[in-house]
């Protein structure tokens, strides 16, 4: 036989790791460098029959950094109940996160000549396409080498806090997205689990500047004053962007004593978390920093799918399906749906195959030109005279070539400021079908303030609990996450490099195309 097909980091598909145990005879335990992260990797042989080739000598686990020196050991509560029959999860536990085997690069939905890396789909902050550990796939695609295994997420037999001692504290950053209330929740309900006293969380108001604005104090939280949050959208806490004055957010972490920092954000809010984690240990404050992703547009690397995107897709299609009955409903009718996501199209996309109504759809990683023969407006032209109608789908962040005109800036969140696509492509509709009756319809805060779908609300509670879990077992400096349908932990540098983006030449947007017919606007 000749030696196994490499394996390919994708995760937007199902895992075919299973349950089963990644056991290995010895404990041991030695570091090494692999590409640009710090990883650990196992000694020893390994036991067991798994689909995917368990860790040897020569694979690697991501390393997650944790401040058990610092800390004493003991038993965790769970231990007089078997985690509620449940079990518990090993340090020595591992998630794949390379989950299908290519037979070439050629293989649909292998979008890297090197399959054993991640796609992050645009440049990594720090690194140029010319450094040996990434493989430029394109012009505007580069993949960050990574080991084949993460940590995986759960409870632990043995934890490094006494529970009645902890003092813990939840912030969540940036704009607004269904399930923050669900994650706050979930976090006090399990720290209350534990058994955290009442009146050791505390719940850090309007993002980071909470903790040094004098004119915002923390609020003691409870699974009292939390019960029911789940229902409203929104936060309990408040949120803003920007204000993340670290040495003053370490300083209050120490004077207040804080043991676990929970941050609910997302690449910015998780950047933040970072940037905290380093001070922490820099000053050696011996406080878990462990973030839980949110981003409305799932743009979050690695991660199959963040909190609240699925009930963004569910609002979105409303609107998708309002604009198809104005426009059916009018003589010459075009319904225009404006949707969120900066630099990824997830949602437009999502949505779009969801409702089954829309003629086109556009989006920020798909360049497009309106005029032409082979342009938007000449395809709109045919959908007309054949269905007397169409409905046309854009993601905020589509199209900003085309309108840029050079006046940049950024956001207190440091995201470029978009142009305004939905109201440029209205006007440009107008011109090219003076006769039409064109509605336009921009969602953006109704999809964002609304409580989470069933789905998400149980989705936003295993991620609290893991978060919870991953700081009583001394992990910090992490975010926690669904890989392959796994749950892990993800160190944080890792997932912030790059918006995780729609791959055009990826499963999702190729059956978006050819369910609805879509050409490339070229």
């Amino acid at each position: 036989m000749g030696p196994p097909a490499k394996l390919c980091s994708n995760v937007a598909v199902a895992s075919v790791h299973g349950g089963a145990p990644c056991s290995r005879r010895a404990p041991g335990l030695r570091f090494r460098t692999r590409g640009s992260a710090k990883v650990r990797a196992p000694d020893g042989d390994l036991e067991g029959d798994m689909a995917l080739p368990l860790p040897t000598g020569d694979d690697s686990v991501l390393e997650v950094p944790d401040i058990r020196p610092r800390l004493v050991a003991q038993p965790s509560p769970f231990v007089a109940h078997n985690n509620f029959g449940g079990g518990f999860v090993s340090d020595l536990d591992c998630v794949a996160l390379n989950s299908i085997k290519f037979a070439s690069p050629d293989s649909a939905g292998c979008s890297l000549a090197t399959q054993d890396c991640v796609v992050a789909s645009s440049a990594l902050h720090g690194i140029s396409p010319s450094t040996p550990n990434l493989i430029e796939a394109s012009m505007e695609q580069v993949g960050m080498s990574l080991p084949p295994w993460a940590v995986r997420a759960g409870a632990r037999k043995q934890i490094y806090f006494d529970p009645q001692q902890v003092t813990a504290a939840i912030v969540t950053c940036g704009g607004l997205c269904p399930g923050l209330n669900d994650v706050v929740a979930g976090i006090v309900n399990k720290l209350t689990t534990y058994g955290v006293q009442e009146g050791n969380i505390l719940g850090i108001r309007y993002g980071f500047r909470g903790f040094y604005d004098p004119n915002i104090k923390p609020i003691v939280l409870t699974a009292e004053n939390v019960d029911g949050v789940q229902l409203e959208g929104g936060t309990i806490l408040g949120t803003s962007r920007g204000g993340a004055n670290i040495k003053e957010i370490v300083k209050r972490i120490d004077m207040w004593g804080i043991d676990m920092l929970f941050v609910v954000g997302g690449n910015g809010g998780n950047a933040g978390a970072n940037a905290i984690n380093a001070m922490c240990q820099q000053h050696e404050v011996s406080c878990c920093v462990v973030g839980v992703p949110k981003s409305i547009d799932n743009d979050i690397l690695l991660i199959d799918k963040c909190f609240g995107f699925d009930t963004a897709v569910e609002e979105s299609q409303r609107a998708l399906l309002a604009a198809k009955v104005e426009a059916s409903s009018a003589r010459r009718g075009i319904g225009l749906v404006k949707l969120m996501g900066r630099q990824s199209g997830f949602i437009a996309v999502q949505a779009s195959m969801a409702s089954g109504v829309v003629d086109a759809v556009l989006i920020p990683e798909v360049s497009f030109k309106l005029n032409g023969p082979t342009g938007l407006m000449a395809y709109l032209d045919e959908v007309m005279h054949k269905k007397g109608h169409c409905v046309v789908c854009v993601a905020e962040g589509a199209g900003q070539d085309v309108l840029d005109d050079g006046s940049g800036g950024k956001d207190a969140s440091g995201n470029p400021i978009l142009k305004d696509i939905g109201m440029y492509l209205r006007s440009e509709l107008k011109k090219s079908f003076p006769d039409a009756d064109i509605k336009y319809i921009d969602p953006t805060y109704m999809i964002r303030a609304i409580p989470t779908t069933s789905g998400d609300r149980i989705y936003c509670k295993i991620l609290a609990h893991n978060a919870v879990h991953a700081a009583f077992g001394g992990y910090t400096g992490l975010t926690v996450g669904l890989v392959n349908t796994h749950y892990c932990y993800l160190p944080i540098p890792v997932i912030i490099q790059a918006p995780r983006r729609v791959d055009p030449r990826g499963k999702a947007w190729n059956r978006l195309r050819a369910t609805i017919g879509q050409p490339n606007f070229e």
